[in-house]
């Protein structure tokens, strides 16, 4: 019973991170968009819940020439943990 509870939560896990990947693709895409206001509707859902993950990139990496490439590195190490979850 015990190794059913751990493929379960790994399996969750594993699929939340895949989730979490796919809003943070979806909030970088709307960031491009930023003057329409179906973007920003969504933008105001997708912020708080992705920016805090994306943030901590930001700390260390800085802007380049005006284009943020933070987001590159977060979602590398996002899609290797959810690889070595989902692979567990």
């Amino acid at each position: 019973m015990d190794n059913m509870a751990t493929e379960l939560l790994t399996q969750s896990l594993g699929k939340f991170l895949q989730i979490y990947l796919i809003l943070i693709f979806v909030r970088i895409l709307l960031s491009w968009f930023q003057t329409a206001d179906w973007a920003n509707q969504i933008m105001g859902f997708l912020a708080p819940v992705t920016d805090p993950y994306l943030n901590i990139f930001r700390s260390f990496i800085p802007p380049l020439g005006g284009l943020d490439i933070s987001p590159i590195l977060a979602i590398i190490i996002l899609q290797t943990v959810a690889d070595l979850i989902i692979k567990l």
